[in-house]
């Protein structure tokens, strides 16, 4: 017998199922890769294994599925042609690998009980020097410039035929109104996530300014916060709402802290499940988890999305 391929894409667009209710995004890919034995310490990252190990990425994928995720996110947020070319992974191999990163989501999705959505990452430019400046920003660049460096990969992710491109991490406005103006006909809609600290992006800028950036692009269809504290996400919830009006997206990390030195992370994790329900009363729709967010918690959140119901819905339980 053979294997099951792909599941088609869904019938229902992201943007419509936005409007009835909350989804639950998956977790952080490379802790469930690193759960499955996989060694990470590389720079290109989990993106390594699309050549590599490309089974255990769609065996993560599949761990959120069965955890409850409706969007899964792909393992290209940092595969970059700069990146692949300095491993000898030359352009038409490094155009399969991307390519791949949706299909692998695509085949986890295959035999799901539900409709499942794929956002194909699209990581900021900091991603790429895999040195930790896509928590800092400010990069020595030009819009201009980082718009031809993430236009050549967008393009090539929007023909894999994601549902929705995830232009996530970014760090500051000159990168958000790069990657705004290199999906422009691309065909997909996308969603725009800043990584911020309190109530500014990384680079400092308040973030009511920097999701006005998007308030008015109808190619974006969601809004919102990734890669930051929990409690960080609580007010940018809020902000996102007022500046956009816009479904808001928000996945947080656990709330642990990297340590460069030891290479390990160190503190507790504040990732709750009790703050789902003010994210979703303040207009989340898309809630799941970043790094150190494994499918454990995801459960965790499809179980209270789902006694909650949809948004509007005043049964269930108060929080």
């Amino acid at each position: 017998m053979s294997a099951p391929g792909p599941a088609p894409a869904p019938a229902t667009p992201l943007a419509t199922a936005l409007a009835r209710g909350p989804l639950i995004l998956d977790g952080g890919l490379s802790n469930q890769l690193e759960a499955q034995g996989c060694e990470l310490l590389d720079e290109l990252w989990s993106a390594r294994l699309l050549a590599d190990e490309p089974r255990q990425i769609e065996a993560a994928h599949a761990a959120y599925v069965r955890a409850g995720a409706q969007v899964l996110i792909t393992s290209s947020y940092q595969a970059t042609y700069e990146g692949f070319d300095r491993r000898g992974v030359r352009r038409p191999e490094a155009d399969a690998l991307l390519r791949r990163s949706v299909e692998l989501a695509r085949l986890a999705a295959a035999g799901a009980d539900r409709e499942i959505w794929v956002a194909a990452s699209v990581g900021p430019y900091g991603a790429m020097l895999a040195d930790g400046s896509e928590y800092r920003g400010r990069y020595g660049l030009s819009v201009a410039e980082l718009e031809r460096f993430h236009r050549p990969r967008i393009e090539t992710l929007a023909a894999a035929g994601p549902d929705v491109l995830a232009l996530e991490t970014v760090p500051d406005m000159d990168e958000a109104r790069a990657l705004l103006r290199a999906v422009e006909g691309c065909g997909v809609p996308v969603w725009l996530s800043y990584s911020v600290a309190g109530e500014t992006t990384r680079a400092g800028q308040p973030l009511t300014d920097a999701f006005a950036l998007a308030a008015e692009a109808d190619q974006v269809i969601a809004v919102g916060v990734n890669c930051c504290e929990p409690h960080d996400a609580d007010r940018a919830v809020e902000i996102a709402t007022l500046a956009t009006g816009k479904p808001v997206v928000v996945y947080p990390n656990s709330g642990e802290v990297w340590d460069a030195g030891t290479r390990s992370w160190r503190g507790r994790s504040t990732f709750s499940r009790d703050r789902v329900a003010a994210w979703r009363d303040a207009g989340a729709r898309l809630i799941g988890g970043c790094c150190r967010v494994g499918p454990d918690r995801i459960a965790e959140l499809a179980a209270v999305v789902g006694r909650h119901g949809a948004v509007g819905d005043e049964g269930g339980e108060n929080r």
